[in-house]
């Protein structure tokens, strides 16, 4: 897409997501004009890709491609999240719901999370054939994607996880669901608490302070889901807790 189209989409966004918003009704939209137009035209556009989509059987091909097609509705969804701003009103918008499933699924965050506060806040309902509520799905997608890496022995940004908590604070789902954020935060924590070195350049207290921190996300999930899987990693770290308490009572700080 050319500068100009990419200029034109974002303004026709804006001014379609503002028409929709002075209405105060998130599902109305301009039937006429260049706006309306740029909006279906959007929509036929997502339709053809979602079938192209569905073509492809292999899941790392179809995320791949995903990646692909994020940036060709990027203008677009920058003029209806800036609409929202300048309105104080968001509207609902397939695309905006779309590509945000889209980007969560490629591990693409600095699209999806953006689009993730603006479906939440403004109650966007996602495609059809996601079942489970906006929170519930932006809550539980994240945090297997945070276990699937954690899993495969590499790390996940704790601030993706600590930002995606924040979003869907409030928002009702399984607490399974609820379980399995906790647990991954309470991985990304222990990792942290493990390269702390006693008696290294850090503050005096920070390993006991980052166990306490990780104990705290670990329990919580083992009382929202009996299955999280952490009551070992619980039993792991209070022997070490205790070990510490016990180091320090013996050589107390000068």
């Amino acid at each position: 897409m050319s500068l100009a189209r990419r200029h034109r989409a974002r303004m026709l966004a804006l001014k379609s997501a503002s028409a929709a918003a002075a209405v105060g009704q998130a599902a109305t939209r301009q039937s006429s004009g260049p706006a309306a137009t740029e909006y279906e035209l959007q929509r036929a556009g997502l339709g053809q890709d979602l079938a192209q989509l569905r073509e492809i059987q292999s899941i790392e091909a179809k995320i791949e491609r995903k990646r692909e097609l994020l940036p060709k509705y990027d203008p677009w969804v920058a003029g209806v999240l800036e609409a929202a701003v300048e309105n104080g009103k968001g509207v609902q918008d397939d695309i905006v719901a779309q590509t945000m499933v889209w980007a969560i699924d490629c591990g693409d965050f600095a699209r999806a999370l953006p689009r993730a506060a603006y479906v939440l806040r403004w109650s966007v309902t996602l495609p059809e054939r996601i079942e489970r509520t906006a929170g519930c799905f932006i809550a539980e997608e994240v945090a297997e994607l945070a276990l699937k890496t954690r899993n495969a022995g590499q790390p996940f940004p704790l601030e993706i996880l600590l930002e995606v908590e924040e979003l869907v604070d409030g928002q009702d789902m399984p607490d399974q669901v609820k379980a399995k954020l906790q647990k991954a935060i309470g991985l990304e924590l222990h990792a942290a608490a493990e390269s702390i070195e006693l008696g290294g350049d850090g503050p005096a207290g920070a390993k006991p302070a980052a166990i306490d921190a990780t104990l705290k996300r670990y329990r919580r999930a083992l009382e929202l889901d009996a299955k999280a899987g952490v009551k070992k990693r619980i039993e792991q770290l209070e022997r070490e807790q205790r070990k510490l308490a016990e180091a320090a009572e013996t050589n107390p700080p000068a």
